[in-house]
């Protein structure tokens, strides 16, 4: 039996998520340093980030077993914004962006980001994945990628032609292949086998591989962890003034936001323990990216793939994801120089793998069978990202989506009876808004004149007043003369407002 100071009767639940935690560790470790090279800053800020994710944001209430840290979902937004605003600036953004988070966890309005489209967010991912497969093609042969997502598809040809006249290239894009290969090959692997994380395994054997043959392929490059720490200084605070910075500030709160909290529905459907507090999540979030920004790091959401590893892995709480960014520290103290022998292209092909994952295909599949609309507004969202930018994308995803759901909530049905004698009888259901007042009075004033006609509103579950006023001046003037008036039966408008509500 246990004494009631021994580590198990404080801490129940040690070996499961001391267990747990190495897993994670194993995850999190290829990942960190591949975000933080493909988004074109030191390795070293990746781990950070890591460490902030799982020591900070591990510590704070909100979900328990979700955990977090670099995403590839922002590669694509850090990297255009280090390019516009340079590495100073990117301390900046995140800290700023940590604080609003704060401010909406503080508002409660961590809930309400469960209210936006499923579509826009999957639609998001799906434009991330491809503007990260097309851009880390070009880094698995060795060869700089164009600045925008258009670009770096429509040059692909070209880049492959190049390749393949280079014997550094085809040595670098074969190390490249080789990663994603033993990714995807290594679920089909015993149980026993797959206790190692496959992308820890790719980059491993990839490392090997390069060192063995010699491989001309480039490597990370090591600056220490201590020297790569920059602390935005008070002149590159000035750049909030920026228009532009402002509006990538908004763009890394809403889509780390989003994601983190999407995440969080999604952990939450893996076990049975405690529910996540969304408001509390999102506090949680915008303290360590608020950590994250005063360290220069990179921004942190909650990833679902360490999340979910995590949870099979066996974690009982919030312990396994601290003592999981615990051992990214002592990693980044005691071996930075393994860093010094990681090939590039091997990071290029765990973020090809990742980009792949982030495409939702099933989803599109079944939203094209079910809910074409849904499916239209994924396509659009990520065309627009890969085409325009990640902003603008989502803007014009929520955009789309907001269009949708108004149309949608407007729409009506008119039933029309005529048993050719008696009067027309006419049956208005649904929702009866401005935005389909045209379609209405069209097939109102195609009844015949000079029969009676009886309107029926008991089947409406909004009348505004638009309607309202215009279906009245439809009845007084539509009966030719010496015929009855035109009778409306239903509620009264305040009624049926009130039954909407």
């Amino acid at each position: 039996m246990n004494s009631p100071t021994s580590p198990t009767s404080k801490f129940p639940y040690i070996r499961q998520d001391f267990g747990a935690s190495l897993v994670v560790f194993l995850v999190a470790l290829p990942l960190c340093v591949g975000v933080a090279v493909a988004s074109g800053v030191p390795a070293e800020l990746g781990l950070i980030t890591g460490i902030v994710g799982g020591i900070v944001a591990g510590l704070m209430p909100g979900s328990s077993l979700q955990v977090s840290g670099p995403a590839a979902g922002l590669t694509v937004l850090v990297f255009e914004a280090v390019r516009q605003f340079g590495l100073p600036a990117l301390g900046v953004i995140v800290l700023a962006a940590g604080l609003l988070q704060l401010a909406m966890g503080a508002l409660k309005l961590g809930r309400w980001f469960r209210a936006i489209s499923v579509s826009v967010v999957e639609g998001m991912l799906a434009g991330i994945g491809l503007v990260i497969i097309a851009g880390q093609l070009y880094a698995a042969a060795g060869l700089k990628a164009p600045a925008s997502g258009l670009d770096k598809i429509a040059g692909l040809p070209g880049a492959f032609v190049e390749a393949v006249g280079s014997t550094a290239a085809l040595a670098s894009l074969a190390l490249g292949a080789g990663t994603v290969a033993v990714m995807v090959l290594w679920k089909r692997l015993p149980k026993k086998v797959q206790v190692v994380p496959g992308a820890l395994a790719a980059v491993v054997l990839a490392t090997v591989a390069t060192l063995a043959f010699g491989l001309p392929v480039a490597k990370v490059e090591v600056k220490g962890l201590l020297d790569s720490i920059q602390p935005p200084g008070l002149d590159a605070f000035g750049g909030l003034a920026d228009v532009a910075l402002i509006g990538t500030v908004l763009a890394f709160t809403l889509i780390a936001s989003a994601e983190s909290l999407f995440s969080a529905a999604a952990v939450d459907r893996l076990h049975d323990g405690p529910r996540t507090e969304y408001d509390k999540e999102l506090m949680a979030q915008g303290a360590g990216n608020t950590v994250c920004g005063l360290l220069g790091a990179l921004p942190m959401t909650a990833v679902i793939v360490r999340s979910s590893a995590n949870v099979h892995a066996g974690a009982r709480t919030k312990a396994s994801r601290v003592l999981h960014g615990v051992w990214l520290l002592l990693f980044a103290a005691l071996l930075p120089g393994a860093l010094a022998l990681i090939p590039l292209p091997a990071l290029a092909g765990i973020l090809v793998h990742a980009g792949w994952k982030l495409i939702p295909f099933r989803a599109v599949v079944s939203l094209w069978r079910g809910h074409r609309g849904e499916a239209l507004i994924l396509v659009t969202t990520a065309v627009s990202i890969v085409a325009v930018n990640m902003f603008e994308g989502v803007l014009i995803g929520l955009a789309l989506a907001i269009v949708k759901t108004a149309w949608e909530a407007s729409h009506i049905k008119l039933e029309v009876i005529d048993k050719g004698a008696g009067p027309v009888q006419a049956y208005l259901s649904g929702n009866a808004t401005f935005l389909r007042l045209p379609k209405i009075l069209d097939s109102l004033e195609s009844l015949p004149q000079d029969r009676p006609v009886e309107l029926h509103l008991s089947g409406l579950h909004h009348l505004d007043h638009a309607c309202r006023t215009a279906l009245e001046n439809w009845a007084e003037r539509h009966s030719a003369t010496g015929t009855e008036p035109v009778r409306m039966t239903g509620p009264e408008p305040e009624k049926v407002a009130s039954a909407a509500r």
